[in-house]
């Protein structure tokens, strides 16, 4: 699989890598190892995860798959945003609830959500601090069994919470050390404009939403890294095709590619991510091994390309056609 270099981590990683927001969520421990497995197998050598992810037990799980792959993977995680507490209540419930999660993965977010209010109310903001940060990242490595996080970012962080001083001296000290690799912010793609703008210190790392409903993104001195190409943007423009099967044949004409076939739309959405973020890393999740490995030959297929470009053009001028048809301006 293509490779390349993870920013200022001074390490090289796969292009493609696997997002663990599923792990130990919907899937329990063996489901969520063999998925980390099946990513390995498929050749992906990125794995991206947070303390927040599988109710908190996500990074424990990477950890244990790590183990057997010591140096030869990379790793993202995050602070910020902190595991919920959980009673042994709450934990026993989790593991009644998982086949049911399953089947409905809205419950998922009810779940969490019960097992928050039980908790007690959290603060509406994470403090982005020294203190709080040390203390995550100590949980991080311990949970993850290794000495050094690769890239270490400050989960959905906004400008305005980036007010103590001594959060970016630490950051400073342990990239120094060898304890992290590199480190920035993975947040929300509305919220990074402002955040290069008055953070840039905090920002040698980005990490964010982008799609092939979105602009193309100017060059900057930010390694950058990219998940939800797929997800409810797929949904969303699959929904589309689906409405209007005129579209659908058009645009299938013009890719030269069955665009009402959701495997093919899906690949060259993908692809579309990897083609219009050469120097970034493109995250993906998933709960089934045969879509790991689709996206894998997806991502190598060379041939691919051009049609990934077309659709990104069409998806494009479509935004700008309501635009215009919206507000009467022409972007």
């Amino acid at each position: 699989m293509q490779t390349i270099s993870l920013g200022p981590s001074g390490r090289t990683t796969t292009r493609l890598g696997f997002g663990c927001s599923s792990v130990m969520g919907v899937m329990n421990r063996r489901d969520s190892l063999r998925m980390l497995d099946a990513a390995w197998d498929a050749g992906i050598r990125h794995y991206d995860v947070a303390p927040s992810y599988g109710f908190g037990e996500a990074e424990g799980c990477l950890g244990e798959f790590l183990r057997r792959h010591a140096g030869e993977a990379t790793v993202t995680t995050k602070f910020g945003i902190p595991p919920a507490e959980a009673s042994s209540f709450w934990s026993a419930a989790r593991q009644l609830a998982r086949p049911m999660i399953k089947a409905m993965p809205g419950l998922k977010a009810k779940l969490k959500g019960a097992a928050s209010a039980a908790g007690g109310a959290k603060p509406a903001r994470p403090a982005f601090d020294a203190a709080s940060a040390k203390a995550s990242l100590d949980r991080s490595l311990a949970a993850l069994k290794v000495e050094r996080l690769d890239v270490f970012l400050l989960h959905e962080a906004e400008a305005g919470d980036l007010t103590h001083q001594d959060l970016h001296l630490f950051l400073e000290v342990q990239q120094a050390t060898g304890k992290i690799g590199a480190f920035g912010v993975g947040s929300e793609a509305g919220k990074i404009p402002p955040l290069e703008h008055v953070r840039p210190e905090y920002c040698p790392v980005l990490q964010y939403d982008w799609s092939v409903l979105d602009p193309l993104i100017s060059p900057t001195e930010s390694f950058r890294m990219h998940h939800r190409s797929l997800t409810e943007n797929f949904t969303a423009l699959r929904e589309a095709l689906a409405d209007d099967p005129a579209r659908t044949r058009r645009w299938s004409d013009h890719c030269d590619a069955d665009l009402g076939n959701a495997k093919v739309l899906a690949g060259l959405m993908l692809k579309a991510s990897l083609v219009c973020n050469p120097e970034s890393v493109i995250l993906f999740s998933s709960k089934h091994s045969k879509h790991v490995f689709n996206n894998v030959a997806v991502a190598e297929d060379v041939t691919a390309e051009a049609r990934a470009l077309r659709l990104y053009a069409l998806t494009r001028s479509e935004v700008a056609d309501q635009t215009v048809a919206e507000t009467g301006v022409v972007t």
